[in-house]
């Protein structure tokens, strides 16, 4: 009869070496040699609509990556809006369906870019350029999630103002002598 022999959890004696994945071979490996363990970075989770999401595309270098739009949120700001791009395997579903999130490094920094009016050619078109800057994560997060700083009032409340800045106009026509009449 064969002996059968169970291994415990640390006894690496009769595996073999591509039986295990990477990480676990590198976490005992350190377990045995007292190294640190890398440690997890803090991560930031931007929450967005996923219309702010463009097509995805092909870089220059080959890799596939997909543009994302930081909307403006002062109304009176004309300009066009800031975008970057990333990998469209980070950016993934909500539960909803409706819109979409992403996690990045806390302490990273993303590349922002906008389209400028340089000035205008001889035929009349305009010239564009690119200003771009960088900005944290963390402040990235800022700017994708302005929408939730936009104060909701009741939809009474927004109604009453409407009917208040409205001119008062009596209704003209049939409708308008049924009512005189019931009155």
């Amino acid at each position: 009869m064969a002996e059968e022999r169970f291994a415990m959890p640390g006894d690496m004696s009769g595996d073999m070496p591509g039986d295990m994945p990477d990480f676990v071979r590198e976490a005992e490996e350190a377990k045995v040699t007292d190294e640190p363990l890398p440690e997890q970075t803090d991560q930031v989770t931007i929450k967005f609509g996923r219309g702010l999401v463009g097509e995805p595309f092909t870089s220059k270098n080959g890799k596939e990556l997909v543009e994302v739009s930081i909307p403006i949120p002062d109304k009176g700001d004309s300009r066009p809006w800031e975008t970057f791009v990333i990998s469209p395997r980070k950016i993934h579903d909500n539960q909803f369906g409706k819109g979409v999130w992403m996690k990045l490094p806390e302490y990273g920094i993303t590349r922002l870019s906008r389209s400028v009016k340089i000035g205008i050619d001889k035929a009349g078109k305009a010239i564009w350029g690119r200003e771009t800057h960088d900005a944290t994560n963390a402040q990235l997060k800022l700017l994708l999630e302005a929408y939730k700083e936009k104060s909701r009032g009741s939809v009474l409340s927004d109604l009453s103002e409407r009917k208040a800045d409205a001119p008062s106009v009596k209704p003209t026509g049939k409708d308008s002598k049924e009512m005189t009449a019931d009155r």
